[in-house]
């Protein structure tokens, strides 16, 4: 497959502005133009004065025609560069909205590959140093590029060894380029390389600060922290110093157009080739160009910067979306049922997570599945949501293959709650609502008090309406866990999945909570996974995993007497039960 180029990849996200880009690279064109009109004033005036005792009105109109022509100059350019701005914070916004779209259709499995500093990096870094860049290059890039085209050809109109002359010191910077952009290419990968894993390290510090200093392990972690910013420093200063020299030599050289223009024009003007006033123009245009060839140049940094900002948001929106169905399926039941499952979470060469899987959990009743970790359990929680496809085999609910249903019906129809629990920068009112958004408050507090969050909520001083990021550090792991769960009381939807959902609950709330689940789900088809199997021995089907294959299936009393894994597992239960419990009395 070919690449696409990123001016291609750029202007594919600039539909609705492209009269705005037009309209701003032509007022950019009539701004250069503005600017040569002063050059032609001065002109004129000079050719008044050689040519004799000049009429002073006469000198005055080239005058104010220059000076309008100048203010002219700065308004088209403020209309062009208004333009492009709108223009590129446009395309900003499709670009983080396509993004933000292809995360959501994208396996999560794909997704959470992905180190975290890196996707934050293109989100927000890489797709913000587009702007600048953009909307100076839109308009800029062309008229900076034409202006000196213009002044050459006028050049060649009054003398070609003019034109010529004043382009004396291009071979010498065109070879200082060729030299700059012999590593510029590789210095500049690795500075970007250098620069996505110091994001992922700072986001990792941040994220693992408690357990770093839980485990006094500040000195190593913040050991790599260092070494990642080094090594951003070193790379980063080895790409600038790899063109510092050269952008400065540039600077030097490229101005000095008067090293060819002056002694060829006094040459010319001394053999009676070149007028007074030509000579004049011709010296004052080679210094005209100098402005708009530096600023051209400026771009083949920038242009880069572009480059590998659009290309890494590129690689995220080539990731293949889940296949989604366009018309809601009808289901005669929400039974779900795992035909010969097989799963890896990497498709070439990965450890088979799940192994032919037959397993059916029927509708309206309650299944369990148990096992040791890394058995596979909230993996085939995960793939009856969806999170990923499975690679052989086949999820059904109530006889419909789920990769042949919307995502959106599957979404309303499972409700999915974990032990990792996320709660949105809105009201812990709003957090709960998102499990049905056109739920009324009553709804919701009713929620909240069949969770066992009502009372804790209470006690804040702003109650429901308290943003979640401002109670976030008041809010304990179970209390989070309960807004999750009142989340999903109110959804209302007729499969529900709880992972861990009360993992961090402490057991008299867990007993409260387990309660309302058992109340709310009546009817429902459950699928909870859950460590404490007390929570879970009165279940309907307990299904124990191991290595990603069925040990065993049945019922609590069956598996105790049949299966050695499940009885081992439940003997370790009541112990840790007994010595929590006796822990608890040496502790009043």
């Amino acid at each position: 497959m070919k690449q696409k180029s990123w001016i291609s990849i750029v202007f594919a996200f600039a539909a609705q502005c492209r009269g705005k880009i037009v309209l701003s690279v032509l007022c950019a064109m009539v701004s250069v133009a503005c600017g040569l009109v002063p050059y032609w004033s001065v002109y004129r005036v000079i050719t008044l004065f050689i040519s004799g005792a000049p009429v002073l009105a006469e000198v005055w109109r080239w005058c104010w025609i220059g000076v309008g022509a100048y203010a002219l100059r700065f308004l088209f350019y403020g209309i062009s560069t208004s333009l492009s701005h709108i223009s590129a914070y446009t395309i900003l916004e499709n670009i983080r909205l396509a993004l933000a779209q292809r995360l959501m259709q994208a396996p999560l499995g794909t997704v959470t590959s992905e180190p975290v500093g890196k996707l934050k990096n293109v989100l927000v870094d890489r797709v913000e140093t587009i702007e600048l860049p953009l909307a100076h290059m839109i308009p800029e890039c062309i008229s900076n590029f034409l202006l000196p085209v213009a002044v050459f050809g006028y050049l060649v109109c009054i003398d070609w060894r003019m034109a010529l002359a004043m382009l004396v010191t291009l071979p010498f910077v065109l070879m200082a380029f060729a030299l700059m952009m012999k590593d510029f290419n590789r210095l500049y990968g690795e500075y970007m390389a250098s620069s996505n894993y110091v994001n992922g390290v700072i986001v990792e510090y941040v994220e693992g600060i408690e357990v770093i200093k839980a485990f006094n392990q500040s000195s190593s972690s913040y050991e790599k922290f260092t070494r990642a910013a080094c090594a951003f420093k070193d790379d980063t200063l080895r790409w600038y110093q790899s063109s510092w020299k050269v952008m400065n030599f540039i600077a030097a050289v490229l101005p000095s157009t008067f090293l060819g223009t002056l002694p060829i024009g006094m040459a010319l003007y001394r053999n009676g080739s070149l007028t007074p006033q030509d000579l004049a123009m011709c010296l004052i245009l080679s210094l005209g160009i100098v402005g708009p060839l530096m600023n051209f140049t400026t771009y083949i940094n920038e242009a880069k910067a572009i480059e590998y900002a659009v290309c890494d948001v590129d690689r995220l929106l080539q990731v293949a979306p889940l296949p989604d169905a366009a018309q809601p399926v009808a289901l005669i039941s929400k039974t779900i049922q795992l035909e010969d499952v097989s799963f890896s979470y990497h498709k070439e060469g990965g450890k088979q997570v799940l192994s032919h899987i037959n397993l059916m959990i029927p509708e309206g009743k309650f299944t369990a599945l148990v096992g040791p970790s890394g058995g596979g359990k909230s993996t085939i929680a995960r793939l009856i949501a969806r999170f990923w496809d499975v690679n052989e085999g086949r999820i059904t609910i109530g006889g419909v293959d789920i990769r042949k249903m919307p995502m959106s019906q599957l979404a309303d129809i499972v409700s999915f709650v974990t032990q990792d629990n996320f709660l949105f920068n809105c009201s812990l009112k709003e957090n709960i609502r998102l499990g049905n958004p056109g739920a009324t408050d009553e709804a919701v507090y009713a929620a909240a008090k069949a969770a066992c969050c009502d009372e804790f909520i209470q006690q804040l001083a702003a109650g429901y309406d308290t943003m979640a990021g401002d109670a976030g550090n008041r809010l304990s792991g179970g209390e989070k866990q309960r807004i999750s769960i009142a989340r999903m009381m109110l959804k209302n939807a007729p499969i529900v999945i709880l992972d861990e959902a009360t993992a961090f609950t402490d057991q008299e709330n867990e007993e409260k909570i387990q309660q309302s689940i058992a109340a709310l789900t009546k009817g429902k088809t459950l699928l909870v996974i859950a460590h404490r199997l007390s929570t879970i021995k009165n279940a309907d089907q307990i299904i124990v995993l191991e290595d990603g294959k069925v040990e065993a299936i049945g019922s609590h009393q069956r598996l105790l007497e049949d299966d050695a894994l499940y009885r081992g597992m439940w003997e370790a239960h009541t112990r840790a039960q007994h010595w929590s419990a006796g822990s608890g009395k040496g502790g009043h």
